[in-house]
C-alpha cells in the first residue's frame, strides 16, 4: 500500500472515529444525566445520605466507566457496519442508545422501589414470580411510563441536535475506544465499592445498569476460583474472640458432601420445664422482620412494642442471622438446615435431592404438620418443599374461605390475605385438642413491598404516635415519613401478633406450646445501614413451659434452630432421630456474650452467594469486615483473615457444586428409615 493509499485509509478511519465520538458521547452526557437524576431521584423519595456532593461525583465516575467499559466494542462494532453503509451505523447506534438508556432508567426505578441492585437474580425467578412481584409492587405506574417517555422525546432531540455541533478531532476521538480496551486490564468494579459508612449510599453510586450487565455475565459465564490448598491445612481450626469455631467431621464427603457425625448440644433444656407429652411446636415467620427496626437497641429505633415485650419474656438471641437476602431461603435453612445448591435449595423444584428436615423427622416421632401462608404457595417453589417433607396440610391463599380479607389490590394485583387474617385462620382450623402433636409454620405477607394494609390511616397515626414516643425530632420525623407505609405494616403486623397471642393464651393447648419468631430478612425497602444488615432478624423462643429467660449476643442463624430443637426434643421425649446429619448448622449458641463460633455461607438472592461469616468477621464479595456485639461492621484489611475465610467458603463451594451436580444430601439408608413418603 503506498503512502497516498494510507494516508487515505487513515483519513477515513479517522472520519468515522470522529462520527462515532460524536454520538457516543451524547450517550455519555445522557449517562450523566442519569447519574445525577437517580442520587436527586432518591434523595426526594427516600432521603438524602451524607456528603451529597461527594456521592454525586462518585455516581459521576461510575457512570463514565460504564460508558468506557463497552465502548472498545461499540466502536468495533460501529466501524465494520459503517464501512457496510454509514446510514445502518448511525441508525444502529441510535437504536443501542435508546434501548440503553431504557434499561438504565427502569433499574433505576428498580433501585428506588427495593433499594438494592437488579443484578443476576433476575435469572432466578420464573415469568409468574416475576410478573407477581413487579404487578405487587406497583413499580410501574403512570410515572414512571411519563419519565419514560420524557426521555425517549429528550433522546430524540439529543441524538438529532447534539451529534452535528460537537467538534472533536479524529486522533481525540480514538483516545476513548484506546482507554476503554486498556480498562479490561483493570479491575474497575472495586473502586469506591465502600467509600461510604451507608449502605445505601454505597449503593446508590453503583451505576445500575454496569451492576446488572456484570452480574449478568457472571451468571452465564460463572468466574472459576481455585481453592489454596496451601492455606487449605490452616483453617480446620480458627480461633474467634475466646471461643473457638465448631468444625464438622465429614464421613463420607466423596458421595454425601455435608454429612457428618450429628453432635449438636441440648442448649435449650436448661431453660425449660418439659411437659409429659412433646410440645407443639408453632413456628412464626415475619416477613421482612429485621433487628433494625425490632426490640430494644434497635439503631433506627423500636416499631415493634409487643415483640420487644414477648422477647423480654423468652429466650431472645439479639444478633441472630437470617440465611438468605430473600424469601427463598428461609424453609430450607429454617427447617432443613440445608445447603443453596446453585440458586437456592427451592430453585431445584421437583428436583430437589431426597432431604430429612424438622418436618419430617418430627413426623416420624408421630407429630402432624402445617403450614400457613396468606400468599401463594406456589411461589419460590415453596410448596414441592412441603411435599417433598410430606406436610399434612399446605393451607394458602387458595384454600382460605369466604369471610376472610385480602391485603389491598394494586394494579390487580394483591399478595395474598393480611396478617391478621391469617393468624385467625390459623387459630380457627387448629384443634385444641390435637391427637398428636403438631409442628406449624406460620410465613407473613404484610410487610412486603408496596405495604398496603387493611385500615392504613390508624397505623399511619399508630407511626406518627410511636415517632413521637421515640423522641424522635422534626427533622427525623421528617425523614422517617419517606417510608411511613412501611414503618405502618410493621406496626399492623406487631399488633397482628399481640392479637394471635392473646386469643392463643385461652386454648387449651397453650400451656404445651413453644413459638419460634423470626424474620425471614430484613426489610431492604429502608435503606441499610451495612452489609451484615441485610441478614440481622431477631431469634425469639417462647413458651409457658419456659423456666428462665435469657438474652443472647452471641451469633447464630437460621441453620441453628432445627438441630437444637430435635436435640432438645431427643432428650426430654427420646425422639429417634439419625445418628449421622447433613445439617449446615451445628445448634444456637446461648452465651450471653458477644461470640460468634459458627462459620456459615449466606445467599444474598439467588444468584449472589457472596458473604460467609466466621467468628467475627464477614467477608462480603473481596471486603472484609469486623464485627461488634450490636452487628455493627468496618472494613478492615487483614490478609491472613482474609485468606482464612475465602478458602473456608470455597471449600463450601465444593460441597455445594457436589450437591447441584447431583450428589446426594443424606444415605438412601436415612431416608428410608425416616421419611415417611420412602417407606
Amino acid at each position: 500500500m503506498d503512502k497516498d493509499s494510507r494516508n487515505k485509509k487513515l483519513k477515513q478511519l479517522y472520519n468515522v472515529t470522529k462520527e462515532f465520538a460524536r454520538i457516543f458521547l451524547v450517550w455519555l452526557g445522557v449517562l450523566l444525566i442519569l447519574s445525577v437524576f437517580e442520587v436527586l431521584f432518591n434523595g426526594f423519595t427516600h432521603e438524602f445520605p451524607e456528603h451529597i456532593f461527594n456521592i454525586i461525583a462518585l455516581s459521576l465516575f461510575k457512570g463514565l466507566v460504564f460508558w468506557l467499559k463497552w465502548l472498545w466494542l461499540e466502536y468495533l462494532l460501529f466501524v465494520i457496519i459503517y464501512f457496510v453503509s454509514k446510514k445502518a451505523a448511525v441508525v444502529i447506534s441510535y437504536v443501542l442508545i435508546f434501548l440503553l438508556a431504557i434499561i438504565q432508567l427502569l433499574l433505576i426505578n428498580y433501585f428506588n422501589a427495593s433499594l438494592l441492585p437488579l443484578g443476576g437474580d433476575l435469572y432466578g425467578y420464573s415469568i409468574a414470580d416475576i410478573k407477581q412481584t413487579v404487578g405487587a409492587s406497583g413499580s410501574l405506574n403512570i410515572w414512571i411510563i411519563l419519565g419514560f417517555l420524557l426521555l425517549l422525546a429528550g433522546l430524540i432531540f439529543a441524538l438529532k441536535f447534539f451529534p452535528k455541533r460537537i467538534n472533536v478531532s479524529g486522533k481525540i476521538a480514538l483516545i476513548f475506544p484506546v482507554i476503554s480496551f486498556l480498562l479490561l486490564l483493570i479491575n474497575v468494579n472495586s473502586i469506591g465499592s465502600t467509600a461510604f459508612q451507608s449502605d445505601f449510599a454505597n449503593n446508590l453510586v453503583v451505576n445500575k445498569s454496569d451492576y446488572f450487565f456484570s452480574a449478568s455475565y457472571d451468571y452465564f459465564f460463572p468466574p472459576t476460583e481455585e481453592l489454596d490448598i496451601y492455606s487449605d491445612s490452616y483453617i480446620a481450626d480458627y480461633e474467634s474472640g475466646n471461643s473457638s469455631l465448631v468444625n464438622f467431621e465429614y464421613v463420607n464427603e466423596s458421595e454425601y458432601p455435608f454429612l457428618h457425625q450429628e453432635q449438636t448440644s441440648d442448649v435449650l433444656t436448661p431453660f425449660m420445664n418439659p411437659g409429659k407429652t412433646p410440645p407443639n411446636i408453632v413456628f412464626i415467620l415475619v416477613e421482612g422482620l429485621g433487628r433494625a427496626f425490632t426490640n430494644e437497641g434497635a439503631y433506627l429505633g423500636n416499631f415493634t412494642p409487643f415483640i420487644d415485650s414477648l422477647a423480654n419474656k423468652s429466650l431472645y438471641w439479639k444478633n441472630f442471622l437470617s440465611e438468605g437476602g430473600r424469601t427463598f431461603a428461609v424453609l430450607p435453612s429454617l427447617m432443613g438446615s440445608l445447603p443453596f445448591a446453585k440458586n437456592g435449595f427451592l430453585e431445584l423444584n421437583d428436583k430437589m435431592p431426597d432431604h430429612l428436615s424438622l418436618y419430617s423427622l418430627l413426623k416420624h416421632n408421630n407429630y402432624r404438620s402445617s403450614f400457613y401462608y396468606g400468599g401463594d404457595s406456589k411461589f419460590d417453589n415453596m410448596k414441592t418443599f412441603l411435599q417433598k417433607n410430606a406436610v399434612d396440610e399446605i393451607r394458602d391463599g387458595a384454600s382460605f374461605p369466604n369471610g376472610y380479607t385480602k391485603l389491598p389490590v394494586q394494579n390487580g394485583f394483591t399478595w395474598g390475605y393480611a396478617d391478621d387474617q391469617l393468624f385467625d385462620y390459623f387459630l380457627n382450623t387448629r384443634s385444641q385438642l390435637p391427637q398428636k402433636p403438631e409442628l406449624s409454620v406460620v410465613l407473613t405477607v404484610a410487610t412486603h413491598n408496596p405495604f398496603l394494609i387493611n385500615n392504613q390511616d390508624k397505623y399511619l397515626k399508630l407511626f406518627e404516635n410511636r415517632m413521637s414516643q421515640l423522641n424522635f425530632s422534626e427533622e427525623q420525623k421528617a425523614t422517617y415519613r419517606n417510608y411511613k407505609l412501611q414503618y405502618s405494616s410493621i406496626l399492623y403486623t406487631d399488633e397482628a401478633l399481640r392479637n394471635f397471642f392473646f386469643k392463643y393464651q385461652k386454648r387449651s393447648d397453650y400451656t404445651n406450646t413453644i413459638f419460634v419468631i423470626t424474620g425471614d430478612h430484613r426489610m431492604p425497602e429502608i435503606p441499610m445501614n451495612n452489609k451484615i444488615d441485610r441478614y440481622h432478624v431477631p431469634l425469639i423462643i417462647f413458651s409457658p413451659m419456659l423456666k428462665r429467660t435469657a438474652q443472647m449476643e452471641s451469633v447464630s442463624t437460621h441453620f441453628d434452630i432445627t438441630p437444637s430443637i430435635l436435640a432438645y426434643l431427643k432428650t426430654n421425649y427420646k425422639l429417634k432421630i439419625p445418628s449421622q446429619s447433613s445439617w449446615m448448622g451445628t445448634g444456637l449458641d446461648t452465651a450471653r456474650n458477644f461470640r460468634n463460633i459458627h462459620q456459615y455461607p449466606i445467599i444474598q438472592t439467588k444468584t449472589d452467594m457472596i458473604d460467609f461469616v466466621m467468628g467475627e468477621y464477614h467477608l462480603n464479595g473481596n471486603t472484609l469486615f469486623k464485627l461488634d456485639n450490636n452487628m455493627q461492621e468496618v472494613a478492615i484489611e487483614d490478609e491472613e483473615v482474609l485468606n482464612q475465610i475465602k478458602n473456608k467458603f470455597e471449600n463450601f463451594k465444593k460441597r455445594n457444586n457436589k450437591i447441584t451436580n447431583g450428589a446426594k444430601i443424606w444415605p438412601d439408608s436415612l431416608i428410608r428409615n425416616y421419611s415417611i413418603l420412602k417407606k
